[in-house]
């Protein structure tokens, strides 16, 4: 009895234990299972706070060159082709190609290779005194030490803007203004003169016309011998003709002086200021402009009168303002390229203008003080004073433009 008593305390002994264990083990994984279930939920109340907290998205910086490569305009098809260009190009070489430089007096061919300027522009000097056989063979050596075929431009307007019209090697009789063609023959004469100065401008290898003036003046105005001297429809048929005979050749041409030089006093010897409003000027001065736009226009010079109403005391060529005019509300692609920022109206009234220039939204700068003008452009760009997406969107626009010529191959 006593031997059966002790072996069924044993055996209860050996279930407590077994109980006791369990009961442990159980205990254990319990608290372990609470524990990663407490993590999990504090890892769920994080993920909680982040989605219920308002996300930020930074917007991406876009450079000022995007803007040109989405505008789908006129040189849309090379936008790709000159970026891929432009990438690998240095600074000095990106700040060169945005000047178009007076032909130094001396020794232009070797600072040409020197700086390898976007373009060289012809004055009288250039052109006189010379046989046509030896201009062409000039500007082809001025294209031959370009590593980028160059901009070679000149003021071809007719009448008192000639460059060539003393040099009896070149032409026979000079070119005759706009206003006295239209009044001997009408817009056909206008276009059978346009032909044969394209044919004249290519064979010598020029490919810039800074012409025509598409101003409306009123007669005795400084500009109104340089106009077409005609009211505002026909001056605007006037700049859809000379866009649309330009195609046929490799010469390109220049709608000026936007937005309208309208009555205002000489810029090469001061200031001029304009009064005239935005509204003013839609009306009338900004129609021609528009008419050649929509023809294909590719290249628009600006004036250097101060618009009062528009931006006050910043010459028209250095405005922000005037140049959204143009790009925004004309909806402009093409090459904005600034009067001579020699002339008196800029280069005793402005200080390091270049810069003043590129922020305004020209694409190409017309100088005779190119050292100066690179240079101020480079230390801005160097000390972050400017943003180099600014150079490089003009970059882009020329090179654009080049290929647009067929100039770049």
């Amino acid at each position: 009895m006593a031997r059966r008593l002790k072996k069924r305390f044993k055996l209860l002994l050996v279930f407590m234990i077994v109980i006791a264990l369990g009961f442990g083990v159980y205990c254990f994984y319990n608290k372990k299972d609470k524990e990663v279930i407490k993590e999990d939920n504090k890892k769920v109340d994080k993920i909680k706070e982040k989605v219920e907290e308002p996300v930020v998205v930074e917007e991406p910086v876009e450079e000022p060159y995007m803007n040109v490569l989405n505008d789908g305009g006129i040189f849309k098809e090379y936008y790709g082709i000159a970026y891929n260009r432009m990438i690998n190009m240095s600074l000095d070489e990106k700040i060169a190609q945005i000047f178009l430089v007076r032909v130094p007096l001396y020794d232009g061919i070797n600072i040409l290779e020197q700086n390898q300027f976007g373009g060289y522009l012809l004055f009288g000097r250039d052109v006189t005194n010379i046989t046509k056989d030896d201009l062409i063979a000039k500007l082809n050596k001025y294209q031959e030490v370009s590593k980028i075929p160059i901009i070679i431009a000149i003021d071809e307007e007719g009448g008192s803007i000639s460059r060539i019209k003393n040099n009896t090697n070149i032409v026979s009789e000079p070119f005759l203004s706009p206003m006295d063609l239209y009044n001997q023959g009408g817009m056909d004469l206008i276009e059978s003169d346009l032909r044969k100065k394209n044919s004249l401008l290519e064979e010598l290898g020029i490919n810039l016309n800074l012409a025509p003036v598409v101003d409306v003046a009123s007669e005795g105005a400084f500009i109104y011998n340089r106009t077409l001297g005609q009211d505002v429809n026909t001056t605007s048929l006037f700049a859809e003709t000379v866009v649309r005979v330009s195609k046929e050749s490799k010469v390109s041409y220049t709608l000026k002086h936007f937005p309208g030089y309208g009555n205002n006093v000489d810029t090469h010897k001061g200031l001029a200021v304009d009064n005239r409003t935005l509204e003013e000027l839609e009306g009338k001065d900004l129609i021609p402009f528009k008419r050649g736009i929509d023809a294909g226009a590719e290249c628009i010079l600006v004036n250097h009168n101060i618009m009062t109403n528009i931006e006050d005391e910043i010459p028209a060529s250095l405005s922000l303002k005037v140049h959204n005019i143009l790009r925004n509300n004309l909806n402009y692609t093409g090459v904005i390229v600034t009067d001579d920022l020699y002339m008196d109206a800029i280069k005793v009234y402005q200080d390091k203008p270049s810069i003043k220039a590129l922020i305004a939204g020209n694409d190409l700068i017309i100088i005779t003080d190119y050292l100066e003008g690179m240079n101020e452009i480079k230390d801005a760009i160097n000390n972050n004073e400017i943003d180099i997406g600014l150079l490089d969107r003009a970059v882009l626009r020329v090179l654009a433009w080049k290929y647009y010529k067929g100039l770049i191959q």
